[in-house]
């Protein structure tokens, strides 16, 4: 789906189906991190249930205000201990399918907010 929303970030989303992501400047095609100022496609989690410390220090590096968990296929939740990874730094944590995550994170970029997307697109 295309989507029409523009944004000073250059890493906003401008369309998304079940197998790639289009920012302004590249499609993605594996898993990636999507930050307003940088995007990290050699992310080597597998897929959201299954997330570990480990995986998410990318994220953390990022230092975030919000992340957004999305999978192209049913949706999937971290576990507790990730989720508390999260809610103990005071990060926000949302689980949503693709089109509403990719909608989601334009919106909170084009607020300035400090928003991750990790999306799976493959396993």
């Amino acid at each position: 789906m295309k989507l029409t929303l523009a944004s000073r970030s250059q890493n906003y989303i401008k369309a998304y189906d079940a197998d790639s992501i289009q920012l302004a400047s590249q499609r993605i095609t594996t898993n990636c991190l999507i930050a307003p100022d940088q995007v990290i496609t050699d992310w080597r989690a597998r897929n959201i249930s299954q997330l570990t410390d480990t995986d998410i220090e990318p994220i953390l590096t990022l230092e975030p205000e919000i992340v957004i968990l999305s999978s192209n296929t049913q949706n999937q939740f971290p576990s507790q201990l990730v989720s508390a990874a999260f809610l103990s730094r005071g990060i926000g944590l949302e689980v949503m399918q693709i089109g509403p995550a990719c909608r989601t994170f334009n919106v909170l970029l084009s607020e300035d907010r400090r928003v991750v997307a990790g999306i799976f697109l493959s396993f």
